[in-house]
């Protein structure tokens, strides 16, 4: 099912915890993306919006169980690998504070 998407509908969220914040060092990103986007929309949103050159995308499908309920949520992350001159200035910020 192809369908037209706009970049903010892609990228929905940085994902932000101790694991991410190391791969900061290695020049990788990780982002909450849509569960229908393919590699190539989101390397074209990633470029597009922060105007940086990626080199790779690696995807990732996680399940969550709800609490006390039988019902999962499904999201996609994905982890970005970018080019050594490019950064994301906003979430760089964010793991040198400590």
């Amino acid at each position: 099912m192809k369908t037209k998407f706009d970049y903010y509908d892609i990228i929905k969220s940085a994902v932000v915890s101790d694991k991410t914040t190391k791969l900061l060092l290695k020049n990788q990103y990780t982002f909450i993306v849509n569960k229908y986007s393919d590699k190539n929309l989101i390397r074209n949103a990633v470029e597009n919006l922060f105007k940086v050159k990626v080199i790779k995308v690696n995807t990732i499908r996680e399940k969550y169980q709800l609490k006390r309920s039988k019902k999962y949520i499904e999201i996609k992350k994905a982890i970005i690998t970018l080019d050594k001159t490019s950064s994301i200035s906003i979430l760089l910020n964010m793991s040198k504070e400590d």
